[in-house]
């Protein structure tokens, strides 16, 4: 068989074993991603390969390099492609897509074991001292709007007793509109 009929059937066979499987993207028809792990799993990571042209005679390229997987330390992650390149040179001359990813599924907790803990931090977690160099902001007062004599007494002669408005000042006159509608309706 050649190196295009080989890769014809192992993307068949991949895409029927993964068919609805949301950790596996086919990105093209010689690439493809996997995540090893769930989305909310700190140990989780995204395994991208790539076949070349004489794929499965010659290796895939693999590749960790995927936004996903930027919280990883980047020893960890060549330990992770030095294990997998191992893998492939184990399998090399047969399709092994579906053996890398099965092999990083079985392997995670090994390969994820020297990957630090992510360390939370929050602010509240300081010791006061005796002494507080921090000024608390003090709550500045609102200052209302200054009306003039003459405002004062245009918007009493507009609201009753209450400062409210009368019902229905902004209401409009559907009469006078009816007399002064468009040009067209006569």
């Amino acid at each position: 068989m050649t190196a295009n009929e080989d890769q014809e059937m192992e993307l068949e066979a991949l895409r029927s074993i993964y068919e609805g499987d949301e950790c596996f993207k086919e990105l093209s028809p010689v690439s493809f991603q996997y995540r090893i792990g769930d989305n909310g799993d700190t140990k989780a990571f995204l395994i991208e390969i790539s076949w070349p042209e004489t794929y499965p005679q010659t290796a895939p390229v693999i590749s960790m390099d995927a936004f996903f997987n930027n919280a990883i330390s980047s020893a960890v992650k060549q330990s992770i492609l030095n294990k997998l390149m191992e893998e492939v040179e184990v399998n090399l001359g047969t399709s092994m897509t579906y053996t890398i990813f099965e092999f990083a599924k079985d392997n995670k907790e090994l390969f994820m074991e020297n990957q630090p803990a992510h360390t939370v931090t929050a602010l509240n977690n300081c010791i006061p001292t005796g002494h507080s160099d921090v000024v608390q902001p003090s709550k500045k007062k609102e200052k209302k709007e200054q009306l003039t004599k003459t405002q004062k007494r245009k918007l009493a002669d507009k609201t009753d007793s209450k400062g409210e408005l009368p019902r229905g000042w902004n209401w409009v006159d559907v009469i006078k509109l009816s007399k002064t509608g468009s040009k067209d309706d006569e």
